[in-house]
């Protein structure tokens, strides 16, 4: 999995030099060099005495509280909620006109919402992201939790299985395929609905650095910011398919074997 990875990114090297290249041969201040970006990352944000920077810690640290703990709130409301709906046809009948509508909301809409319900700052910012991201993994645990053996299940009725052990032997495991393919599009989501969220109203953050840098002009920090949201979008997403393979290795074994 590693090894692929590195064997994928000759690219960007190439891309980089090629950017290099244009930077300098158009002279755009819109569109500064790599190596101006990267210098102005170094002073902004990793020239501190233990490599980060005070604007750095300050600003990366509650980013990056928000989006994972939000990521989490959202997985386990998304999960429960979309297992619970999934096994009750009755109950889902009921509720998916109301996913339908609530899905169909953009979440930047609903920041003015959330600035009368919730304080200003982390409660706002952790409501746009659960809001927004809980959607995908709410629709394909449904999906999962619907859509399994039925002869397991008839199986585990007849012989008395507890509801616990039908649940984590039987349900979870066969709806996990789906319910991962929900929370990795929901790990790029939720690094979207971050910088959103904190770039009105935020005295901090990632999103608001960026809006400082456009308040300023300061084009090479623009980028910079840029830069490294693709950084971190790259590392979640890497960092989740290695949890991914682990936890779903049973599944590519089966369809081997298959």
């Amino acid at each position: 999995m590693i090894r692929s990875t590195v064997r994928r990114l000759w690219l960007v090297p190439v891309v980089l030099i090629g950017w290099e290249l244009l930077a300098r041969s158009l002279g755009n201040p819109y569109l500064p060099a790599p190596a101006v970006i990267v210098t102005r990352m170094y002073d902004m944000w990793f020239s501190g005495p233990y490599v980060l920077t005070e604007e750095a810690v300050g600003n990366f640290v509650p980013s990056l509280v928000r989006v994972v703990g939000a990521w989490c709130v959202a997985v386990v409301v998304g999960v429960a909620l979309g297992v619970a709906l999934g096994r009750s046809a009755g109950l889902a009948d009921y509720v998916e006109p109301l996913i339908e509508f609530g899905r169909a909301v953009p979440p930047p809409a609903m920041l003015p919402v959330f600035l009368v319900l919730f304080q200003m700052g982390t409660q706002v910012q952790v409501a746009t992201i659960v809001f927004g991201i809980v959607w995908p993994i709410l629709l394909n645990s449904i999906d999962g939790a619907r859509n399994l053996d039925n002869l397991q299940m008839e199986t585990a009725a007849v012989f008395g299985v507890s509801a616990r052990l039908r649940l984590t032997r039987i349900i979870l495991p066969g709806a996990s395929p789906k319910i991962f393919a929900g929370l990795r599009l929901s790990v790029s989501l939720a690094l979207i609905l971050m910088v959103i969220s904190e770039l009105k109203g935020s005295t901090e953050g990632i999103g608001y650095l960026l809006n400082l840098a456009g308040n300023n002009a300061d084009m090479p920090a623009i980028w910079a910011g840029v830069l490294l949201l693709g950084v971190l979008g790259f590392t979640f997403n890497t960092l989740f398919l290695l949890v991914e393979r682990r936890v779903l290795s049973w599944h590519r074994d089966a369809h081997h074997i298959a």
